[in-house]
């Protein structure tokens, strides 16, 4: 069984911001697999499923980006998965807007829920990907930027990377993980 996280914040207030692309991702795979979000469950919205012949979960935490571990220690102890089995896809913003970097295991690289997960799961051995949103600009308070929502000129680089993300979980499930990276990075 794959575990597959988007991060982002809850509320209608957050959706389409940079911080919540992990949430876009994990909608677009739900749509492309007939996965339904409908359950509430782990302080997350998550739904069962299939993809690419493996047993799938797919959820977005509801204890805002900060917290996130909070919601996959939960999901992770519940199914009795191990943290290899975990995908975590979320926003990097020293990537490009529409890039994406693919990594088996590794440290938070500054970013606050991946700071939680990995304080949360005791372990860095995880999957995942992180989806450019672009540099914050010199004047700009960060946590201004990250809520902030992508302009019309970015929005065509944001639908591929998503298209893109989902791709890539796809390979990585059927693959491996090197397959993915290989493709991607």
């Amino acid at each position: 069984m794959k575990i597959i996280v988007g991060l982002g914040n809850p509320g209608a207030k957050y959706a389409g911001t940079r911080h919540n692309i992990g949430f876009s991702v994990i909608d677009e795979l739900a749509e492309k697999y007939n996965i339904s979000l409908g359950d509430k469950k782990h302080k997350a919205i998550f739904g069962k499923g299939v993809i690419e012949g493996e047993k799938t979960i797919l959820a977005m935490p509801q204890t805002f980006m900060n917290l996130s571990g909070e919601s996959v220690r939960e999901i992770v102890d519940y199914y009795k998965c191990d943290p290899s089995d975990l995908i975590v896809i979320y926003d990097d913003i020293d990537l490009d807007v529409g890039k994406l970097r693919i990594r088996e295991k590794g440290s938070a690289g500054g970013h606050n829920g991946m700071k939680n997960i990995i304080m949360h799961l005791g372990s860095q051995d995880f999957i995942r990907i992180r989806v450019g949103v672009g540099a914050k600009p010199k004047n700009m308070d960060l946590a201004d930027y990250v809520l902030s929502r992508f302009g019309k000129e970015d929005l065509p680089f944001i639908r591929e990377s998503c298209t893109k993300a989902c791709d890539a979980v796809a390979l990585i499930v059927s693959d491996g993980v090197a397959a993915a990276m290989n493709r991607y990075n």
